[in-house]
């Protein structure tokens, strides 16, 4: 179990401090909804967590099989709804292998990004498409 605490610092910041290290990161409200965008939004942390949480399960993959994997590289969008209640509706997922299209790995680095516990964890009618783009070879 990890506990995060997080306090209400006004005017639409918050704080958050991760319990076993102690280390700190704040939210601002986003532009568009009262805020001053002068950091991530609590949905821009949503995005962020499932890019990273990709990325790192591909890393544990690469590591266990002393596979290199200099440049990788992902970019996701945050797509919020049209509608109420206000939501995020598609994570677009931009993911730069430094592999070739046709590495023997290439299923192996998918199955890995597609079962990080944050795409495993959001909901299904959040629209979450993977651009893969392999290096030319």
């Amino acid at each position: 179990m990890v506990e995060i605490t997080t306090s209400y610092e006004g005017q639409l910041r918050c704080k958050s401090t991760h319990g076993p290290s102690g280390m700190t990161l704040e939210t601002d409200a986003p532009v568009d909804n009262n805020g001053k965008g002068e950091t991530f939004s609590p949905t821009d942390l949503v995005a962020s967590a499932l890019g990273s949480c990709m990325l790192t399960i591909i890393g544990i993959v690469a590591e266990r099989r002393e596979i290199p994997l200099d440049g990788l590289t992902l970019k996701v969008q945050k797509i919020m709804s049209d509608d109420q209640p206000r939501r995020i509706s598609k994570l677009p997922v931009c993911i730069e292998m430094p592999l070739p299209a046709d590495s023997p790995l290439k299923d192996l680095f998918i199955n890995a990004a597609l079962t990080c516990p944050v795409h495993q964890s959001l909901r299904g009618d959040i629209e979450i498409p993977i651009d893969w783009v392999w290096q030319n070879t």
